[in-house]
């Protein structure tokens, strides 16, 4: 798996686009600044528009060469990113922070529920949480996202696996992505905003 992402990101081209998934930006700009928390962020675009907006950030991966690109982009912008390269599982701080945003982070599903259980331990009670990723309706599609179903989304799952969180917004919703060379088309994701109880 880890090969699989050096590959992609060892490339001039940014994979997913330079400009920040809209629904992060949309609903980021909704908070007061603060530390945020970006897992498996790969080439950087969110955490650099978060930097770029005066928020703290945490970014990391387990790609080298994402790290490689995030920090390139963010030099861009004269910026510099904390960004740290390591499994989910593995990752550890004592700080809590104020958001994290999940942004196609599909954790495999043997580890996935764990995974995400174990980064919300990283949030501050009446913490913000956004999360975009890729619904169960997305195998087939061209635009983008893990071919295994058991790594794509399902309503009941979000709410299995995010337990302990009040959700604001917890849709499944059919959009047209252009992100990059790999978000490209119609796509079917699930969003949900939430805080920690």
């Amino acid at each position: 798996m880890i090969d699989f992402w050096n590959e992609r990101y060892d490339n001039e081209r940014y994979a997913y686009g330079q400009a920040p998934n809209e629904f992060f930006k949309q609903q980021l700009e909704k908070l007061n600044l603060g530390s945020i928390l970006l897992p498996a962020e790969g080439e950087g675009r969110n955490a650099v528009y978060a930097l770029s907006k005066g928020w703290e950030v945490l970014a990391f991966d387990f790609s080298e060469s994402a790290m490689i690109k995030a920090k390139k982009l963010a030099a861009t912008y004269h910026l510099n990113l904390d960004y740290q390269i390591i499994d989910a599982l593995k990752f550890n701080t004592a700080k809590k922070f104020d958001v994290i945003a999940f942004c196609y982070a599909h954790f495999p599903s043997a580890i996935r529920k764990k995974a995400n259980q174990h980064l919300l331990k990283s949030l501050k009670p009446n913490g913000h949480i956004i999360f975009e990723a890729f619904s169960k309706n997305q195998l087939g599609k061209s635009s983008g996202g893990p071919k295994n179903i058991d790594m794509l989304y399902a309503i009941d799952e979000i709410e299995n696996e995010f337990n302990g969180i009040n959700f604001e917004i917890l849709e499944e919703k059919e959009i047209e992505l252009n992100e990059g060379i790999y978000h490209i088309g119609d796509a079917s994701v699930i969003r949900f905003t939430g805080t920690k109880i």
